[in-house]
């Protein structure tokens, strides 16, 4: 393990949580909200996206359109079991329309919640990568493998990584706050 790699974790992290704050909406419609969802069809679970166009035809829409029709009973199953979401979708014989409805305040604030629990998760994989690669140097000065400075210079060019990763996930909570909140 070296800092390159913790690098990549670090990235991944806020990758991670960009895609989870992508699922969270207040009111505005997107694809991300569904295109990852699970829906058995042909005998197996798969993405929304492997079966279906996703679309939002306005901010308060989404369209789902199977490419085969036999499965659109099974995509308003695997939407309406994802009771976290709160969707009521309306299945018109050839479509799924989910109209999104406004978010009361207390919603926005439960929704909020929700992004500081996945900006708490981002930050707890930034100090697990952390946590690695100090008991790897650790293990590299004990060894003799490097020295105790080189040890320390490591440990600090690590910790500069880790504070720049955090700022990071704290601005993008700010965004999403801001952006949950506003009606």
């Amino acid at each position: 393990m070296d800092l390159q790699t913790v690098e990549k974790m670090l990235d991944e992290a806020i990758k991670h949580l960009t895609v989870e704050f992508s699922k969270i909406s207040a009111g505005r419609a997107s694809t991300s909200m569904v295109d990852e969802m699970l829906v058995k069809a042909y005998g197996q679970e798969q993405p929304m996206k492997n079966v279906a166009a996703i679309s939002t035809p306005d901010p308060g829409t989404i369209l789902i359109n199977p490419w085969d029709k036999a499965v659109l009973a099974d995509v308003e199953k695997a939407i309406r079991d994802r009771t976290d979401m709160g969707f009521n979708p309306t299945n018109d014989g050839t479509s799924i329309w989910i109209k999104l409805p406004q978010a009361t305040e207390d919603r926005r604030k439960e929704l909020v919640k929700v992004a500081h629990q996945k900006a708490e998760e981002s930050k707890i994989s930034i100090r697990n990568a952390r946590h690695d690669l100090q008991k790897h140097i650790k293990n590299q000065v004990s060894d003799k493998e490097i020295s105790e400075d080189e040890g320390k210079a490591m440990e600090g060019e690590l910790q500069e990584k880790v504070d720049a990763a955090n700022k990071n996930v704290e601005e993008h909570l700010k965004i999403k706050e801001k952006d949950i909140m506003t009606i």
